[in-house]
């Protein structure tokens, strides 16, 4: 649960039917400190904050409650300010200065004029500008959680013990390898060993998939650290992907302009491959911020390539981007590392990194396994002799 930047956590757990949050600014050890190890609770949620409004308190920590709503919160509320002035008219007051705690407050308003906690929660999501990936509590059903997102990710673990939610299935990996994916508005329904999904207010089937990937790859391995651990990996995931036989690769000699776009590192990975594109391919290769490109003035249309780039497959602006590029009618070609992610169900064509679980926050082998693809994509689509270049490179 780890990672730089994050600024507090809690979790909130029911014992005897009652709702117990423990919360704790600066490091998880902090929290973990608070916490009784001898206490029994089977329902909880609970959450790593990244500071997005209202200082490092207590008061700003997650879970966050009013009234009979708790939950956590991934994402940015863009319009809590206006949620949080009809709130405060209808009486209610607020401990901190987070979106979140907004966000609790308008579920349990919703809740009192509907009566019905799925209808509550679709009720108060229409009223959303902004992302999300919500796990919810009501305070008269202490057995049950409740789960939606837009733009953030999240998916639900089943096992014999127990069900999860999560953001990603590396959290819950050591516990079950079978889980489902919510698309935007789905509501989910929790159970210890039961549930239930809705959309629109109509039950929908969802498809169960199974997590290929070991518990081991969030093992250190005797390394000191992640990142030196994925540092070594690089070798082993050349040599396990290497493609002697390109037929699996698209063909991309028709598109006239090829657009690329990334965040960070997926950009980086952009600017080195746009030189042997357009050295190879003879056609001009552009590479943009995602966060620049969707807010830019484009002139795509329906015989460009626009290659989006992400290792998690749900990174907000490049999702944006994609979005984006499909109004122009444009063909969008995801490189991405996690299977049935946001950008991969929604692109034309998918080409998987098989980076396996980076948990490093600086990238490594993500990034070398981007460039790589993104070479065979180019010799897939030159005049270059690809079987010669293997021999010579004695791959």
């Amino acid at each position: 649960l780890e990672y730089r930047g994050y600024d507090s956590a809690g979790i909130t757990y029911i014992k005897n039917k009652e709702i117990h949050t423990i919360k704790s600014i600066g490091k998880i050890e902090n929290l973990k400190n608070k916490i009784d190890k001898s206490l029994e609770s089977n329902t909880g949620i609970g959450h790593t904050r990244w500071a997005t409004h209202g200082g490092v308190t207590l008061n700003n920590c997650h879970p966050h409650t009013c009234n009979s709503v708790t939950l956590v919160h991934n994402g940015i509320i863009e319009n809590y300010l206006s949620l949080k002035k009809i709130l405060l008219d209808k009486g209610y007051s607020f401990y901190g200065e987070t979106d979140t705690e907004v966000l609790a407050g308008y579920i349990d308003y919703c809740y009192k004029e509907t009566k019905d906690k799925v209808l509550a929660i679709d009720k108060a999501i229409k009223s959303i500008t902004g992302s999300y990936a919500l796990g919810i509590i009501f305070n008269d059903e202490t057995d049950t959680i409740y789960a939606t997102r837009k733009d953030s990710p999240l998916i639900v673990g089943l096992s014999a013990d127990g069900n999860f939610i999560a953001s990603d299935m590396p959290a819950i990996a050591k516990y079950t390898n079978k889980y489902f994916l919510l698309n935007a508005g789905d509501i989910v329904t929790l159970h210890k060993f039961s549930y239930t999904v809705t959309n629109k207010n109509k039950e929908i089937k969802k498809e169960i998939l199974t997590y290929e990937h070991s518990v081991d790859e969030q093992d250190l391995s005797g390394y000191d650290h992640y990142m030196l651990k994925e540092i070594n990996e690089e070798p082993v995931l050349i040599r396990n992907n290497i493609v002697k036989n390109l037929d699996n690769i698209p063909d991309i000699k028709k598109y006239k302009n090829i657009y690329i776009v990334g965040c960070g590192s997926a950009y980086h990975a952009g600017l080195v491959s746009k030189y042997t594109m357009e050295k190879y391919l003879k056609k001009p290769v552009y590479v943009y911020l995602a966060s620049e490109f969707r807010y830019n003035e484009l002139f795509l249309t329906k015989d460009d390539l626009v290659i989006v780039i992400s290792q998690s497959g749900e990174t907000a602006d490049t999702l944006a981007s994609l979005r984006i590029a499909h109004t122009y009618k444009a063909t969008v070609l995801a490189l991405v590392n996690v299977f049935a992610s946001s950008i991969a169900r929604e692109s034309d064509i998918v080409i998987y990194t098989n980076a396996l679980t980076e948990i490093s926050v600086a990238t490594t082998k993500a990034y070398i396994m981007q460039v790589y693809y993104l070479g065979l994509l180019t010799i897939k689509n030159s005049n270059l002799d690809y079987q010669e270049l293997f021999d010579n490179y004695k791959l």
